[in-house]
């Protein structure tokens, strides 16, 4: 087979719809726009949202609360999730993020309590809930704040 002997998938390729090409295409005249009015025009039509000069729903509803540009985001990691490490590894936010735990490092790592640990691991993270620095312990490991 050569490249000039490829065709596309029947019925993948559709005919253009060629506009303004007279009477006899179905198409011609007004080129599927209708008569006069804004969006007849070139250029013509409305913004997103816009509602013909009524008070828009985004400007009549009320606003509420405001977005901490200076809160911290934190990557949230349960304990159940580090079994997957060998006993005695120090897990740190740079090993997590390679396992795939967490997808990429925020402004620190919190670890919470959910589930159980069966290894004793060295976790090094920024943040730890009581839960989580008692199971840590009670599995023979050690819950370091960075």
């Amino acid at each position: 087979m050569k490249l000039n002997q490829l065709s596309p998938a029947e019925g993948s390729v559709k005919k253009l719809k060629r506009k303004g090409r007279g009477p006899g295409s179905g198409l011609g005249k007004t080129s599927g726009r209708g008569h006069k009015g804004q969006k007849s025009r070139s250029g013509g039509g409305v913004r997103p949202g816009f509602e013909g000069g009524q008070m828009p729903l985004t400007r009549r509803l009320p606003k509420r609360g405001f977005t901490n540009i200076f809160a911290k985001v934190y990557n949230e990691v349960n304990i159940n999730q580090l079994n997957v490490f060998e006993p005695e590894t120090v897990v740190t936010p740079e090993l997590l993020k390679e396992k795939g735990i967490i997808s990429r490092l925020n402004d620190g790592t919190k670890i919470l309590g959910n589930g159980e640990l069966n290894i004793g691991l060295t976790i090094r993270a920024h943040k730890f809930s009581k839960a989580a620095q008692e199971k840590i312990e009670a599995a023979g490991g050690k819950a370091e704040v960075i």
